[in-house]
C-alpha cells in the first residue's frame, strides 16, 4: 500500500513521500484539484490577523530575573556569542491578551518575539482592534483579497517512493546504508575526530513523530536520554508520538538521530533533541506559521543550538493567503520573520528549499527565503541537482539555497527499519546533523554567521553557484579544518606515499601521540604509536588516518593500492 506524506513537510514545498509497509499516515483531506470554494465561503467574513502590542510594561521584571523566562542553557548561548537580551525576550503583557479576549476574540496563538496575538476578525473588528490604546497596529495574513489569481493551480504535491530496505561517543560506527550520504558531505571524518553531536541540542520542527517512542531505530536515543522533550503546538498538547499524526517528522528526524546497529547511523547520533509538531497534515492554514514561531520561541527557551525544519509555505487551502514569488523576499511572511529572530538569538536554523522544481511554481518557499536561514537543496548520489529541488534565488536576489546535500533516495529510518525517501525534506536534516557535529567541534563563541560563510565557501561549487544547488554540496570536515583546526593546520604534517602499498610514513613538527586507521565503514581497524605503519595487510580501498598531536587531532585520507 502506498501512503502520501503531504505538503509542507516538504511539502508545501510540496513533498509527498509514499511509504511502503508503514503505519498509514494522517493524509490531507484536500488533494490538488479540489475546489477551494467551500473555504472561501467559510472565511469570507473573517480573516486571520496579527495584533501587535505597543510595549511590554513589565519587562523590567524579566531583565532583573532572566531565568524566569529563559533557561541557563539559553542564556549561556547568548553569553558565548555576545548576544544581548532584548525586549523580544520578555513575556507578553498578560493584561493585553485578556483585553483582546474581553473584546470577544478567541486567542490560542501568540508570539512574544513579535509581541502580539493572532485572531480571526472582520473588517469592522479590525478597526476596533486598531483603536485600542495598547495596540500598535494590526496586520492581516491575507495576500490575495480576491482569492487565487494564478493562471494555473499549483501542483502542490510530488510523490516519491520510500522503500524498506552504553553511552560513549562512538567513532567506530558501521554506517551501513547511510555511508554514502555521510561521505558525500564529509561528515564521517568529523565523527572519527570525535564530533558526533554530543552536547548539541537540535529542535526538529515538523508534523508528528510516531514510532520515535517505540521503534528500535530510536532506542539508542531513548536509552541515552537524548530526547529531552517536545510539544504539539497544533492542538496544544504533549501528543507528539500518536500513530494518528503524520510520520514526516519521524522520517526527517531519523536522518539525524536514527541508529540501527550495522545498518544505519544518522549524521548526529549523539545530539540531544526536542521534537515539536507544528504542521497540520490535514489542512494548509496560515496558523501553521504561528505554530512554528511558537515552537522556535520554546526552542530558544530550552537553549537549543540548531533548528531543523523541513517545512515551507507558498499556498494555502484558502487562496486569499497564498504568497507570490515577490513575497519570497525573506521578510514578508510571518514565519520568515520568526526564523530570522531565532537566528538573531544565536540558533542555527536550517530549512528545506522545497520540492517545486518541476512545478509551475518552481521557487523556494518560506522560511527558506530568509537571508539568515541556511536553506538546503537536494542532489542525488552523483552530486547532480535533484529535478524536484526548488530554484532560487529569493525574490530580491539573495542566493538560495545556500548549499545542498543528498535528497534523492536518501536513507533514513522508521520504526524498526532502514528506509529510503526523496525530497529536500531529507537533505535538510542530513545537513542539520552535520551542523550539530560542526558546532560541537568549534569554540562556543564563533559567530553563527561566520560558520555559514565558511560552509558556503567550502561547498563544491564556490565561488560559483547554481539555482538549485546554491554553492554546491556541503563539506563539513573541510569547514572544520578552516574554523577549528587553525593551530593544527599550522603544524607541518605530511603523509606519504599516497596511494600506498606497504608502509605509510608520517612526519610532523609536533609530537605524535598516536595514529589510528579507520576503514570505509568507519571501523577502527588499527592503532599505533609509530610514524611508519605497515598497511600491507589492508584490503585495497579508501581509509582515514587519525593523527593525534600535542596541538590536537587531524584527519587525513589515504588510498591503499
Amino acid at each position: 500500500m502506498r501512503f502520501q506524506m503531504q505538503k509542507h513537510y516538504f511539502v508545501n514545498l510540496h513533498l509527498f513521500i509514499s511509504l511502503k509497509n508503514l503505519i498509514p499516515l494522517n493524509v490531507r483531506k484536500i488533494f490538488t484539484i479540489l475546489s477551494v470554494c467551500f473555504s472561501l465561503v467559510a472565511t469570507a467574513q473573517t480573516e486571520l490577523v496579527f495584533v501587535f502590542f505597543k510595549d511590554k510594561p513589565n519587562k523590567a521584571s524579566f531583565y532583573s530575573n532572566p531565568l524566569s523566562e529563559l533557561t541557563q542553557k539559553s542564556l549561556n548561548r547568548r553569553i558565548n556569542l555576545g548576544i544581548s537580551l532584548t525586549d523580544q525576550d520578555a513575556p507578553i503583557e498578560p493584561t493585553y491578551i485578556q483585553n483582546i479576549k474581553n473584546l470577544g476574540f478567541t486567542v490560542t496563538d501568540y508570539s512574544k518575539w513579535l509581541n502580539g496575538v493572532a485572531v480571526n476578525a472582520t473588517s469592522a473588528q479590525i478597526q476596533t482592534l486598531s483603536q485600542q490604546s495598547y495596540v500598535d497596529h494590526v496586520e492581516s495574513f491575507v495576500k490575495n483579497p480576491n482569492g487565487r489569481k494564478r493562471s494555473e493551480k499549483i501542483e502542490k504535491f510530488k510523490e516519491f517512493d520510500i522503500e524498506n530496505t552504553e553511552k560513549n561517543i562512538l567513532t567506530t560506527y558501521n554506517y551501513g546504508d547511510g555511508l554514502a550520504q555521510i561521505n558525500q558531505v564529509n561528515i564521517r571524518a568529523l565523527h572519527v575526530a570525535g564530533f558526533t553531536g554530543t552536547g548539541i541540542t537540535i529542535a526538529v520542527i515538523d508534523t508528528g513523530f510516531p514510532t520515535v517512542d517505540t521503534g528500535s531505530a530510536f532506542q539508542r536515543l531513548r536509552d541515552n536520554g537524548q530526547i529531552k522533550g517536545g510539544y504539539n503546538f497544533i492542538n496544544k498538547t504533549n501528543d507528539i508520538y500518536s500513530s494518528s499524526l503524520n510520520s514526516h517528522g519521524t522520517i526527517c528526524m531519523g536522518t539525524i538521530g536514527g541508529y540501527l546497529d550495522n545498518q544505519f547511523v544518522g549524521t548526529a547520533p549523539d545530539a540531544n533533541f526536542y521534537l515539536y509538531a507544528t504542521e497540520d497534515a490535514a489542512n494548509e492554514i496560515p496558523e501553521e506559521e504561528l505554530y512554528w514561531i511558537e515552537a522556535a520561541e520554546e526552542a530558544d527557551r530550552k537553549g537549543v543550538d540548531v533548528i531543523s525544519t523541513s517545512l515551507g509555505y507558498t499556498e494555502f487551502d484558502d487562496s486569499r493567503y497564498d504568497y507570490t514569488y515577490a513575497d519570497m523576499n525573506g521578510t514578508t511572511s510571518f514565519i520568515a520573520r520568526g526564523a530570522q529572530i531565532a537566528t538573531e538569538k544565536g540558533i542555527f536554523v536550517t530549512a528545506s528549499a522545497g520540492n517545486s522544481g518541476q512545478q509551475n511554481w518552481k521557487y523556494i518557499g518560506t522560511p527558506a527565503d530568509n537571508e539568515r536561514v541556511f536553506s538546503i537543496g537536494a542532489v542525488n548520489d552523483q552530486g547532480s541537482a535533484a529535478a524536484f529541488s526548488s530554484y532560487g534565488p529569493n525574490s530580491i536576489g539573495v542566493i538560495k539555497p545556500d548549499a545542498s546535500a543528498r535528497g534523492f533516495s536518501t536513507y533514513t529510518v522508521y520504526a524498526d527499519d532502514v528506509t529510503q525517501a526523496s525530497g529536500t525534506s531529507l537533505s535538510n536534516p542530513l545537513a542539520a546533523g552535520g551542523v550539530a557535529c560542526l558546532l560541537q567541534s568549534l569554540s562556543n563563541n564563533i559567530s553563527r554567521e561566520e560558520i555559514k560563510i565558511k560552509l558556503r565557501q567550502n561547498a563544491s561549487l564556490y565561488p560559483n553557484y547554481s539555482a538549485q544547488r546554491g554553492y554546491g554540496i556541503l563539506n563539513f570536515y573541510k569547514t572544520y579544518q578552516t574554523l577549528g583546526l587553525k593551530d593544527i593546520t599550522k603544524t607541518n604534517i605530511k603523509v606519504y606515499p599516497n596511494p600506498v602499498k606497504d608502509f605509510i610514513n608520517i612526519t610532523s613538527d609536533k609530537s605524535i601521540k598516536s595514529v589510528e586507521i579507520y576503514d570505509a565503514l568507519g571501523r577502527l581497524i588499527k592503532k599505533d604509536t609509530y610514524t611508519k605503519i605497515n598497511v600491507s595487510q589492508l584490503s585495497k580501498g579508501n581509509y582515514l588516518l587519525k593523527i593525534k598531536t600535542d596541538s590536537g587531532d587531524i584527519i587525513e585520507k589515504f588510498i591503499k593500492e
